[in-house]
């Protein structure tokens, strides 16, 4: 796989099935730890694929995000920015590239609920219409990962 088109599949219109942990730091298993809900993702790709921009609307949480990602020839890596609707602000960054397998990888470091911590997105199962992606925090210098986030999407157009 091209690492720098990775992101071109990710265009048109997603609705996306989310779940994520009420409590993003809480390790502990079981259903009623999670919470699922819908979201609409419109996607589009940009610079012969090379950068790629997505917003989100969580339909039934009342906010909305976006994420800008941008493709760096001299790193061969993408750098992946995320705002909320809610705050106005940029997120610090992840970046990473996409493997063989096509599974994209992206590592970064941020702040929840007044923790820092290391962040890890994964993109996989990636067809013509449909794609996986995760969020996992680490507390521990990424010795250990929870994940926190899952969505999953289905191209509707």
């Amino acid at each position: 796989m091209d690492n720098s088109t990775g992101f071109a599949f990710f265009t048109g219109t997603y609705d996306v099935v989310n779940r994520w942990r009420r409590d993003f730091h809480d390790p502990t298993e079981g259903d009623d730890r999670w919470e699922e809900f819908p979201a609409v993702s419109r996607a589009s790709a940009h610079f012969d694929g090379r950068a790629s921009f997505d917003e989100i609307e969580f339909t039934t949480k009342g906010f909305a995000g976006l994420t800008l990602r941008l493709y760096d020839p001299a790193a061969d890596a993408w750098s992946l920015y995320w705002a909320s609707k809610r705050t106005g602000t940029l997120f610090p960054p992840v970046t990473g590239r996409f493997l063989p397998d096509g599974t994209g990888v992206f590592h970064g470091e941020d702040e929840h609920d007044g923790v820092k911590v290391k962040v890890r997105f994964i993109w996989s199962d990636i067809t013509e219409t449909t794609a996986h992606w995760e969020q996992a925090f680490s507390v521990d210098e990424g010795q250990t990962w929870l994940t926190n986030w899952h969505m999953h999407m289905t191209r509707t157009d």
